[in-house]
């Protein structure tokens, strides 16, 4: 990129086009992989109070050739003014020069980089591709994961399950094109191989007994006072999260567990070493700018074809 020439400045629509799923989550994987081996360089997220209960998080990261900072507002408020609950953008920057390439959309990132982390995580925990989904949540990231579960295995069964009468009806509605079959939950949890939560609640939302052969992904629990998945299920789990250092401080369903970290596994120990115990698994993702490093960098290889 020409010193002079200006930042390109992508809005939601565009990101999205530059992160297509199957390419984000193969993204992920390497950033794991140097992430680990530390060739990237991201300190703990800082969080400031925001009026209303609102918090704004910032978030930088950096590699050997390309640096980033989200800035993302969160302002619960929102829902009773009819405006979204996030808002920011991603700047990514040369390492070397630190000049501004681009400017994308900040929730359009979260949310696509946090649904492809957990597509890694079925890639990595379980012994076959799946074929049946549980999402619970109907939000902003319950799309993003159907979407791409759908990109990544075409005509999956999603089933459905809303915090209110409706809502898992409208969802459907909404998602209709995708190539899945998307289904109502049913009151007990069907037969799936995966259950990803991904609501706001504070409380848990998943109590089933851990199941071997079951995996289930916690999304929606940033804090260390909420959890999604109950105490009694993350016990009897072999536990595995995508950003350990993160974790400590923001996995509230692990936090509100009193669970002993030493048995707490990162995610990219199972890239190489698939578990094979049979045990069952809950895989706890609180995100990281690493994870932004690397759908900035997907986005700017993209640009440059």
């Amino acid at each position: 990129m020409s010193p002079s020439a200006p930042p390109r400045v992508f809005d939601a629509t565009a990101t999205a086009g530059l992160l297509p799923y199957p390419q984000l989550v193969d993204a992920l994987e390497q950033a794991c992989r140097d992430y680990a081996a530390g060739r990237i360089d991201c300190p703990e997220r800082q969080v400031v109070p925001l009026p209303q209960h609102g918090v704004m998080l910032s978030m930088p990261a950096v590699a050997e050739r390309l640096a980033i900072h989200k800035l993302v507002n969160i302002t619960p408020a929102n829902r009773e003014r009819g405006l979204p609950t996030l808002h920011g953008q991603v700047s990514a920057y040369d390492s070397l020069t630190g000049q501004l390439l681009l400017i994308l959309d900040g929730p359009t990132v979260t949310g696509r980089r946090t649904a492809a982390i957990s597509l890694l995580g079925l890639r990595a925990l379980l012994p076959q591709a799946p074929t049946a989904v549980l999402l619970i949540g109907t939000g902003t990231q319950a799309k993003n994961h159907a979407e791409a579960l759908a990109a990544l295995y075409p005509g999956i069964t999603l089933y459905v399950r809303g915090s209110a009468p409706g809502r898992d009806e409208a969802f459907r509605r909404e998602l209709a094109t995708l190539d899945a079959d998307l289904r109502a939950a049913p009151e007990q949890t069907p037969a799936v191989d995966v259950v990803i939560t991904l609501t706001t609640s504070r409380t848990p939302v998943y109590h089933d007994a851990a199941r071997a052969g079951r995996l289930v992904i916690g999304v929606g629990a940033f804090q260390p006072t909420a959890a999604e998945i109950a105490a009694d299920t993350i016990a009897a789990s072999r536990l595995f999260v995508d950003d350990p250092a993160g974790a400590r401080h923001e996995a509230g369903d692990l936090i509100l567990a009193g669970v002993d970290w030493e048995r707490v596994e990162p995610l990219v120990s199972a890239l190489d070493r698939r578990p094979d115990d049979g045990r069952p698994i809950v895989c706890k993702t609180v995100g990281c700018a690493a994870w932004d490093l690397a759908a900035a960098g997907l986005a700017l290889s993209r640009l440059a074809t």
